[in-house]
């Protein structure tokens, strides 16, 4: 009997440590991080030229400060295709799935991730936004520091009153000015404030047709020329800049250029594009990001500016014009990107 005892205690004892053993595995295992790898959502508005070298220098900045794609880092890349509907599910899938980080690309996704995530879930980093003190997301021009805690980044206002100062270089007969935008982006509204204020600065008309989606561009675009455009011009509005080719074929069909506020249409026949080097932009953001995943805290940083001005210029445009446009020697020697009489791009 008491052998029996010996061996039930024995046995008894065994269990219980054995238990114990799995407990405190289990026990570090609850208490350590939930992932040792950063995981970061990418938010960009739509597909275009603009927004997708922004998210490139994103990776760039990113990766400068350690962090790189599929080794110390995990990315997950998020793009609503010009659709609010759509980017508000983006934003509430990105707040409740657990991130790090959130990193959005254009006004649109700064507006929608911002409203839904105003309870601070996830921490948020912006760029490639025009104008973030009046995108309606709690921030004060007047106090750049003064913001959610949860909520930084940076505004990069185009440079529309250089543009329109160069088209007038360009062609100082110019009188008639065509701009097509959506009012429902308040980047684009801002833009169209200085255009208003330029245009009646130098004496040009400026003819305005709003849309409210990308499918109408085109025949808004057409209708400037037929009421008598000597040019059009793009501000920061993502709906035209995805249909920014739509707006190409309309100004070639009428013999006047395109004017625009991203450098790199000249690619797609865009006569002057001056704005901001969008990659560069990007790489701030991406090491802004950086610094908040390394416990940097985002309510010490204030709001800040950003505009890495870059000109392109597409000179074989010129001679399918109407009128006598002609690029002056200082521009062309300033500009980062140059397609040439032949149409062959150079830097």
């Amino acid at each position: 009997m008491a052998q029996l005892l010996r061996r039930l205690a024995l046995g008894i004892s065994l269990i219980i440590l054995a238990s114990g053993i799995l407990l405190f595995f289990d026990a570090s295992h609850r208490h350590s991080p939930k992932s040792k790898i950063p995981r970061i959502a990418v938010f960009q508005f739509a597909s275009n030229q603009l927004l997708d070298d922004g998210v490139a220098g994103i990776l760039d900045g990113l990766k400068e400060r350690g962090y790189a794609e599929g080794g110390t880092i995990q990315i997950d890349r998020f793009n609503a295709q010009n659709d609010l509907p759509t980017a508000n599910g983006i934003s509430r899938q990105i707040v409740e799935g657990g991130y790090d980080l959130a990193l959005t690309v254009s006004t649109p996704c700064l507006q929608s991730l911002a409203a839904v995530n105003r309870a601070g879930k996830v921490a948020h980093v912006f760029g490639l936004v025009t104008d973030p003190f009046a995108a309606g997301v709690g921030l004060n021009r007047e106090r750049p520091a003064e913001h959610p805690r949860h909520l930084v980044g940076n505004g990069t206002f185009q440079p529309v009153r250089d543009a329109l100062l160069d088209a007038r270089r360009c062609y100082p007969a110019l009188r008639r000015i065509g701009s097509v935008w959506n009012a429902g982006e308040a980047s684009s509204e801002a833009c169209m404030r200085v255009a208003r204020a330029t245009c009646k600065e130098l004496g040009i008309e400026l003819m305005e047709v709003q849309v409210e989606n990308s499918t109408a561009v085109g025949e808004a675009a057409s209708s400037l020329v037929a009421r008598g455009a000597e040019a059009i011009f793009v501000g920061g509005d993502n709906t035209v800049e995805v249909s920014i080719q739509s707006v190409v074929k309309a100004g070639n069909q009428g013999r006047i250029p395109v004017i625009a506020c991203a450098p790199g249409d000249v690619k797609v026949g865009v006569l002057l594009g001056l704005g901001a080097d969008y990659r560069e932009v990007g790489r701030v953001e991406g090491r802004l990001a950086a610094e908040i995943l390394s416990g940097h805290d985002p309510a010490s940083i204030p709001i800040g500016t950003v505009m890495p001005e870059k000109l392109g210029l597409n000179l074989s445009v010129l001679p399918s014009l109407a009128a006598k446009w002609q690029i002056p020697t200082d521009l062309q020697e300033s500009a980062a990107i140059i397609v040439d009489a032949n149409g062959k791009r150079r830097k």
